[in-house]
């Protein structure tokens, strides 16, 4: 569901909601760009208007925030990924 906007959309914001998960782009974490979001246009004269801006916001799903608990079970379900790797590696060394 789209939520209200409370503060305008520019460029760099729209590269931190992707960059945080809120669009669905991706999962959380940075993400270093060789040319960040907007720097093309920028680099070749022509800044996004406010108009671009706005549409692509709007085109953009908008997320919310995964709960804590899907944080913590993904963490134990790595873990448990982790682990039966090491042992299949030993059963493997060990053989």
């Amino acid at each position: 569901m789209a939520r209200p906007e409370p503060h305008p959309q520019t460029v760099d914001r729209l590269r931190a909601d992707i960059d945080s998960g809120l669009t669905g782009d991706k999962v959380p974490g940075s993400d270093p760009a060789a040319a960040p979001l907007g720097t093309d246009a920028e680099a070749g004269g022509a800044p996004p208007t406010r108009a671009e801006i706005d549409l692509e916001a709007r085109s953009r799903p908008r997320m919310d925030p995964a709960p804590e608990g899907s944080k913590r079970s993904a963490w134990i379900w790595g873990a448990g990924v982790v682990l039966v790797l090491l042992l299949v590696v030993g059963v493997f060394a060990a053989g």
